[in-house]
């Protein structure tokens, strides 16, 4: 399986995470990249090869103009009002304030576009960002034009990001994007699995009212953890959409038993949709060693369950998500492509 990566994703090197009331060195590092390339080199995956530049016009198809303007400006505005540190928001929009405009100082704009405060934003977050999003349009022109699978080893990740919010690390939704993409190039349907510990909040609120694309997540109750606010499963669509979203959340601490008999689930859902693409937004923050995960999957049931996913026989692109255990990170997520790979 061949994997697409641009460099430029090093660009970004924050220094902050609010985690716990304490600023901490972000879990969503260069390392984690480094990681799984180096395993990829070193299992034999296959070939890494660079990204090539999309333009804007992709992202433009999926995300609101005025956010795109924000995260462009949006260190300069920072630094333009004299702050020294990474841009953090503090102040939100809430239920009982106005939320129906922008405000025009940096941190009114850092609140309303923001959906978290884990995440900064820092010199090298637009170029980073821009890149993570060529490096799935790259992967899918394969997937494409060869009608073999592919991963993208995107970062910053992206299933977070919803039409106008960035946050849990995510800025512009990688899978959306790529979604969108392959709707314009002719894809009747796709289908989006997302496969992350948390719930891919963005990627829900984007197609949320569409047939065209459906989306499936297994994560964590957001009864229990982030983002919290959306992830239930009586969120089944909205108009048109209505029964083409389908969440799968699971109680804290759910083993592979378990996971697994939600996954069987997800997958009879996308046979039933019979799409003409699959995109895994694949996140390994189940590993039980995971920093910020509390679901327990051994290293070896990402292999069974990569073989599982092959079994689907559809076109599939692979995005990389979360995952922060960083000493394993690359054999997870080798694992699930090489099941795919050999099943």
């Amino acid at each position: 399986m061949l994997t697409f990566h641009d460099n430029r994703t090093q660009n970004r090197r924050s220094t902050s995470e609010l985690a716990g009331g304490r600023l901490i060195a972000p879990l969503e590092c260069p390392e984690r990249v480094d990681m799984i390339a180096a395993r990829i080199r070193e299992a034999g995956l296959g070939e890494i090869r660079g990204a090539t530049m999309h333009g804007m016009e992709p992202i433009a198809a999926v995300h609101d103009p005025g956010y795109i303007d924000f995260l462009e400006n949006a260190w300069a505005d920072w630094q333009a009002a004299g702050y020294t540190g990474e841009a953090i928001a503090t102040v939100w929009p809430t239920r009982r304030t106005r939320a129906d405009f922008v405000p025009r100082n940096i941190d009114g704009k850092l609140g309303y576009y923001a959906l978290a405060a884990e995440t900064a934003i820092e010199a090298g977050t637009w170029e980073a960002a821009r890149a993570s999003v060529d490096i799935a349009l790259t992967a899918l022109d394969h997937v494409q034009t060869s009608g073999e699978a592919a991963f993208g080893l995107c970062r910053p990740p992206g299933h977070h990001a919803a039409f106008d919010q960035y946050g849990g690390y995510c800025f512009f939704n990688n899978a959306a994007i790529a979604a969108q993409a392959a709707r314009e190039a002719g894809a009747a349907r796709v289908a989006i699995l997302d496969v992350d510990y948390h719930h891919g909040n963005g990627t829900q609120q984007i197609f949320y009212d569409r047939d065209d694309v459906l989306f499936v997540s297994l994560h964590c109750d957001p009864v229990h953890e982030f983002p919290h606010y959306l992830g239930c499963a009586d969120e089944l669509g909205l108009d048109a959409g209505e029964g083409y979203n389908r969440n799968h959340p699971l109680p804290p601490g759910a083993d592979y038993a378990a996971w697994l008999g939600e996954l069987d689930a997800a997958m009879q859902g996308i046979d039933e949709y019979d799409p003409d693409l699959v995109i895994v937004s694949l996140g390994v923050d189940t590993f039980e060693g995971d920093p910020i995960g509390s679901f327990k999957l051994g290293s070896d049931d990402f292999t069974d369950y990569g073989r599982r996913l092959a079994g689907m026989n559809r076109p599939t692109l692979f995005l990389m998500e979360g995952g922060y255990a960083v000493e394993e990170i690359g054999i997870n997520v080798v694992n699930v492509l090489s099941g795919f790979d050999h099943a």
